[in-house]
């Protein structure tokens, strides 16, 4: 069941299971503040299970993108669709974050977002292939990201 998130009492529910929980809601926390700041609108989550497509998607671009698995067990995914951009995001037990920005009409602005919780070890998978950025947020700690621009198709 879809929840939503709310950004200004970090709750952990759904990702308990997490040894980041709290630093992992903050940086999901950080996601809904951004879309209710940037478009007005909020961010809901829901548990992977209740939504395997967007996992798939995800992960299909992974691999045709850049040959990238990822081991960590995915908890929660979101989707957000504002005119022509369509974001997916999925939050993994490790602490790590994935958004796909996908515009459906500008093969220019489509890129996957990595995020690492804070206290979080860059994982095997991404280590060698990505240099990650720090970033403050209030509602996360400090945040370490990096991304790659999509070349291919996937709609």
């Amino acid at each position: 069941m879809k929840h939503k998130v709310d950004f200004k009492t970090v709750l952990t529910e759904g990702l308990e299971s997490s040894p980041f929980a709290e630093k992992l809601a903050g940086l999901r926390a950080h996601e809904a503040r951004y879309f209710m700041n940037k478009y007005k609108i909020d961010f809901f989550v829901e548990p992977v299970n209740e939504n395997q497509e967007t996992l798939s998607w995800i992960h299909k671009i992974l691999k045709e993108e850049r040959n990238i698995e990822i081991s960590a067990k995915p908890l929660e995914v979101a989707n957000v669709q504002v005119e022509n951009i369509k974001w997916d995001f999925v939050f993994y037990e490790s602490g790590l974050a994935i958004n796909v920005l996908y515009t459906i009409d500008d093969k220019k602005k489509r890129a996957v977002g990595f995020k690492l919780s804070e206290g979080m070890e860059i994982p095997a998978e991404l280590e060698s292939k990505f240099k990650f950025i720090r970033q403050k947020s209030k509602l996360a700690g400090t945040i370490r990201g990096s991304y790659f621009v999509i070349k291919g198709e996937y709609l």
